[in-house]
């Protein structure tokens, strides 16, 4: 080997030295982006879980509401003295919201996030909600991601699955002497085929709260 070829040789070496550098650098960065990427998806699906359960949680709850007030309109008598309003319950409306969405906020904060918004509609009854996690993004080679938080919305509807006829009894709904009882007419209530009759002087093991409605994610 020459020693012209010897110089040539170390030169095209440190030439070479340089690019590869900058390849391996070109590399790292890339494998570190695809992580920050990761980071934020991470981070997304975090905050659309806690959406999802915040929503589900709200609609739950309303649920239950609606069951208690349905369950009471019929052991106080209020379903035949104030037959609309007691309608309007067995149709999924008329129960306060706010421990509705008071529980939303404690199923959003059980996934690490917070509730910046639970809003109800009374046609078809939902709840829908945003949700901000607590925890940013984090540091990452793309700017800006240590205070990026992830945001997700959800709604959740919840849904009637039962319809109501008076059960007429022998005495036509009335107590002794022939007066209006209110309270003493049972109730048929037909839900997704299955069928409940319930007495309110007799309420013994109604339906549960998922046999009079549905909770569903609206998408």
């Amino acid at each position: 080997m020459t020693a012209t070829h010897t110089r040539r040789s170390g030169r095209d070496a440190g030439q070479a030295f340089p690019l590869y550098i900058v390849a391996v650098g070109g590399l790292l960065f890339l494998a570190l982006a695809f992580f920050a990427v990761g980071q934020a998806a991470a981070t997304r699906n975090g905050a659309q879980t806690a959406a999802d359960a915040a929503a589900l949680a709200a609609g739950q709850k309303y649920r239950d509401l609606l069951t208690e007030d349905l369950l009471d309109g019929l052991r106080d008598g209020s379903y035949l003295s104030d037959r609309a309003a007691w309608e309007d319950l067995l149709n999924g409306r008329g129960a306060p919201s706010p421990a509705a969405c008071d529980s939303a906020r404690w199923f959003a904060g059980r996934n690490d996030a917070g509730l910046d918004a639970c809003t109800p509609d009374s046609w078809p009854t939902s709840f829908a909600v945003r949700v901000t996690t607590r925890k940013a993004v984090g540091r990452s080679v793309i700017p800006l991601t240590s205070s990026a938080h992830g945001e997700a919305e959800a709604k959740a509807v919840v849904g009637p699955r039962c319809t109501a006829a008076p059960a007429t009894g022998d005495d036509g709904g009335k107590g002794d002497g022939g007066k209006d009882s209110p309270g003493s007419a049972p109730v048929k209530l037909r839900c997704d085929g299955k069928e409940w009759t319930l007495d309110p002087a007799h309420l013994q093991d109604p339906p549960d709260a998922s046999d009079l409605f549905s909770v569903r994610l609206a998408h």
